[in-house]
């Protein structure tokens, strides 16, 4: 793992030799360019798919107004959640960063919470919740309308995501210099003129970031669009894969999809450009916690109805559905060997990523150049991509290429390596970046190959890194459903499918087993990284 710069090397253009890295051994080099030429297979795919058809088919297929309308609904479907997921999270950051409001641990424990319940069993609740046979109609006789189309989707889809902005936004608070404020209000500010050009300028970048991920998230979700039957370009892109059969036209929409995707990654870069580290001398001091006063008889009842919403509402439909109108025995009978079906998927596909990523970031740590710049960006192609879009390229791409591979619990996984690529990375080169690289030029000096080396010095350093990566792409894997479904071999049912499927064909109650089991087992991955967080 060491660099060796030989002591003779062939002449090689200026242009060239400032791409490509120096020394770099064999079983870095390689792996990297397996990694990085992986991640380009769906964009070449999905541009050879969208091309087979004749001039005159492809204006068709471009110029159709139902384009048009598909990117109304999802640029509608975005704009939606991520408004809806700002008055969810803005409110909650600011109690438990700038107010005296008690139990701030529990509030951001359960703000965190929300994410054990995936958007597709959130559609569960809400659906299970309204119609002649809800749960509110079987309980008390009061019949709600059943939420569908525009409206289910992004408060599903709301949610879910919403703690992705709380997050941010708690980061961002609680970084915030208290002095600035001060100077502010000495100026003669009164709070509304603090808060617009004092806090918010600073609380910007967590705000593009959380809005980015949700964006992205809604883009690529295909569960919660699908069973609320919203018409949003990832449904569009499924029932002309399936329904349809018009693989041509499904790749234009993927392809539309991830230019979609790609303009607001390009967005989002190019509005956060200030800088807002402070320059002057002085400490940093904190901010004073504001008291709540006669504003805590509204935070309180706002609270209660979040969590309300976001954990209540899905613990109470599978409670429901569990103890009080229970499905045959035979469904609960069935949720272990679907458990290990989907971890089965899951931990090959973690342990292929880690081993993706642990070159990568060798190569991006220890053998810095813009050829390692360029892999280093490669890996996060596959995050992304919309995974629907990623899964149909991969359909294609085995249909052409490797037609051994089409159906196949490889493909499955092998598409959830690269979709989680990028999970993986960040925990491995942050560990190697801990990891001073003079350990390994004296392990050198001592005889040891770079086998030994890596064996006793590099990984004990890394591993937490790696378990890391491992643990974060599993829990991904453990919930996905868009490459699920479309690349899964036939019969091979995950927990996410299951409860997909079961639900759009109105099985609520046999369902209700598969999707408690998602939600203890994202419960159980939150609730140990929240500890983490406190360690």
């Amino acid at each position: 793992m060491n660099q060796t710069h030989p002591t003779t090397s062939p002449r090689r253009a200026p242009g060239f030799s400032r791409l490509l890295p120096r020394g770099v051994p064999l079983h870095i080099l390689l792996p990297s360019l397996i990694a990085a030429g992986a991640m380009l297979v769906p964009l070449v795919y999905l541009g050879l798919r969208a091309f087979e058809a004749d001039s005159a088919t492809l204006v068709d297929l471009v110029f159709r107004p139902r384009n048009l309308q598909l990117l109304i609904n999802t640029l509608a479907l975005a704009a939606g959640v991520v408004a809806l997921t700002t008055l969810m999270a803005f409110p909650l950051a600011w109690l438990v960063t700038r107010t005296d409001i008690r139990f701030k641990r529990t509030l951001t424990v359960l703000g965190v919470m929300p994410l054990a319940v995936p958007g597709y069993v959130m559609a569960y609740a809400l659906i299970g919740l309204g119609g002649n046979y809800g749960v509110l109609a079987q309980l008390t006789g009061f019949q709600l309308p059943r939420l569908q189309g525009y409206w289910g989707a992004t408060l599903a889809l709301a949610l879910y995501t919403f703690p992705y902005l709380f997050l941010n936004l708690r980061a961002a608070l609680g970084g915030l210099d208290g002095n600035l404020e001060e100077s502010a209000r000495s100026l003669g500010y009164s709070r509304g003129e603090i808060f617009r050009r004092v806090t918010l300028p600073h609380l910007m970048p967590a705000l593009m970031a959380g809005w980015l991920v949700i964006t992205l998230y809604v883009l690529g979700d295909f569960g919660a669009v699908a069973l609320m039957r919203y018409e949003a370009f990832s449904y569009a892109i499924y029932t002309q894969y399936s329904g349809a059969f018009d693989r041509v036209y499904a790749a234009w929409l993927a392809l539309m999809l991830l230019a979609l995707a790609t303009c607001f990654v390009m967005l989002d870069s190019l509005v956060v450009k200030r800088k807002l580290a402070r320059i002057g001398t002085g400490v940093a001091r904190p901010l004073t916690p504001q008291p709540l006063g006669r504003a805590r008889f509204l935070a309180w009842p706002y609270l209660v109805a979040l969590f309300t919403a976001s954990i209540g509402l899905p613990v109470m439909i599978l409670a429901y559905w569990l103890l009080l109108a229970p499905p045959d025995l035979s469904f609960f009978a069935r949720v272990p060997g679907t458990l290990l079906r989907s971890a089965g998927a899951a931990l090959p596909a973690a342990l292929l990523a880690a081993a993706f990523a642990l070159p990568i970031a060798f190569l991006t740590v220890r053998y810095r150049s813009p050829f390692a710049t360029l892999v280093e960006r490669s890996a996060y192609i596959g995050y992304a991509i919309p995974p629907l879009a990623l899964a149909l390229a991969m359909v294609f791409f085995s249909l052409r290429t490797a037609p051994f591979l089409y159906q196949t619990l490889a493909m499955l996984i092998i598409a959830w390596a690269m979709a989680s690529l990028a999970l993986a990375l960040g925990p491995i080169r942050s560990a190697l970046l801990q990891t001073r690289p003079s350990m390994e030029e004296a392990a050198h000096s001592l005889g040891h190959g770079p086998i030994s080396t890596f064996t006793h010095v590099i990984f004990p350093r890394l591993r937490r890194g790696i378990l890391a990566g491992v643990v974060l792409v599993f829990v991904l894997c453990m919930k996905e459903l868009p490459i699920t479904f479309l690349l899964a071999p036939t019969g091979y049912t995950t927990l996410a499918v299951t409860v997909f499927t079961r639900t759009s064909e109105g099985m609520l109650a046999e369902a209700a087993p598969f999707a408690a089991a998602i939600v203890v087992f994202s419960s159980l991955s939150v609730g140990l990284l929240l500890t983490k967080e406190g360690k």
